[in-house]
């Protein structure tokens, strides 16, 4: 089954607030638990063949080596009766109440055996992301403190990422040991900083490193000695280094990018960062990335508020296609496209810093279930591009199996050199 991806996906991260007292879930607050059902009819009414989707960790993996499995059966079971290929969606931004946070030495391991039971309980699927936005993830958590352990360190960031770099990487062992053909979308931010001045130079290309370590580490690539000394100086031990260089998986990924309009910064002199708007845009940095890693690349999340003339969405996901029609036609194996999410989502304007259940218009549809004019634009766009990519625009295609369950033994895999 060859063929261009054209997605969405159904929020589901579940950070905690205050001191942990705090639980977001996207899909409860959103509707999704009630609604599941037309949502995923609505997915299928936009046109779309793929689908981000995961259960909510903090409610199925209830112990060590316990999983309440009755949601996400209900779920996965109406998913696999449509004919849309999923991306499952395992940890996105948040650990169960018996996990703690990503401080927690343990969260690897223990993860990765949540990450077989579920691939055991779901061999159908053959699309991963293990863990979302690891560097977000680490940074939001262990660096910003807005999430989970809500630390303001670089050791807390370090910490952070290497534990859910780990998690990430044994999971897809665990995944593989399962299903041999898995395939892994990293879905990870594509990030860029800029000098305001040229005091802050060095503080530009410091930043302009760090935002590749999740990859650097999951890829098993070596860092600079910069990076290195900064890690090391951070709690990364030399032993925790080597274990992410021996482990060699990219034969089974595809590198994921997320971009927004905020995934821009300026650094200003104060050390203060401010969103600087698409700046370069999500070709020429997405490049850089493909330069870096050579891998198949999936465009995996992107949206914009929907905005007083009601067209501000509209003209972004026109923007970030032409982006992504620009890579492909230089060369870059661009796999799919995603809008992410499929409904409006809460709480989004303040990065989930507070629970104020304030929706955020950038949905395919609206919260009441009503498409938006962005979902109306997404669905011609699907309509006129998905009949045209696979034969004239330069690309590698994945090797997506049409079986449920594949071959003992078959292990599939692509890589760029």
């Amino acid at each position: 089954m060859n063929r261009f991806m054209f997605a969405t996906g159904i929020e589901n991260s579940d950070p905690t607030l205050q001191g942990g007292r705090v639980r977001v879930d996207q899909m409860r607050d959103c509707g999704h638990d009630e609604h599941y059902e037309l949502d995923f009819d609505l997915a299928l009414e936009i046109g779309v063949n793929a689908l981000r989707y995961g259960a909510p960790l903090h409610r199925t993996f209830v112990g060590p080596g316990r999983y309440d499995w009755s949601f996400p059966d209900a779920t996965f079971g109406a998913l696999r009766r449509r004919n849309l290929t999923v991306i499952a969606d395992l940890c996105h931004f948040g650990v169960p109440d018996w996990l703690g946070d990503f401080q927690n030495p343990d969260f690897p391991e223990l993860f990765a055996q949540y990450a077989g039971a579920f691939a055991h309980r779901y061999p159908w699927i053959q699309l991963y992301t293990p863990v979302n936005e690891m560097y977000i993830c680490a940074l939001f958590s262990g660096k910003y403190g807005w999430w989970n352990e809500e630390l303001t360190t670089d050791r807390g960031f370090v910490t952070a990422l290497k534990h859910l770099v780990r998690a990430n990487v044994l999971a897809m062992h665990a995944i593989l040991g399962v299903r041999p053909d898995a395939l892994f979308i990293q879905s990870e931010s594509t990030e860029q900083f800029h000098a305001r001045v040229p005091e802050v130079l060095a503080q530009e290309a410091f930043l302009n490193e760090t935002r590749f370590l999740s990859l650097d580490l999951n890829y098993g690539r070596d860092v600079s000695a910069r990076m290195l000394e900064y890690l090391l100086d951070n709690d990364l031990s030399h032993q925790e280094y080597t274990f992410f260089l021996k482990h060699q998986l990219k034969p089974h990924c595809v590198m994921g990018n997320d971009y927004y309009a905020t995934n821009e910064h300026c650094v200003f002199p104060d050390g203060h960062l401010e969103a600087s708007g698409d700046v370069f845009g999500y070709a020429l940095i997405t490049r850089e990335y493909f330069e870096r890693y050579r891998l198949p690349v999936m465009h995996t999340e992107t949206n914009a508020p929907q905005g007083p003339r009601g067209r501000e969405a509209v003209d972004w996901l026109t923007k970030v296609w032409a982006n992504v029609l620009k890579i492909r036609n230089d060369g870059v194996p661009v796999m799919g496209f995603t809008w992410y999410s499929l409904t409006d989502q809460m709480d989004w304007d303040t990065g989930l810093r507070e629970r104020n259940l304030r929706p955020y218009p950038v949905g395919l549809y609206d919260l009441e279930r009503r498409v938006r004019p962005v979902g109306t634009a997404y669905r011609d766009l699907i309509r006129a591009w998905q009949g045209v990519l696979p034969t004239q625009s330069a690309a590698l295609i994945l090797p997506l199996a049409l079986s449920a369950t594949p071959a003992q033994g078959d292990r599939r895999s692509f890589h760029l050199e």
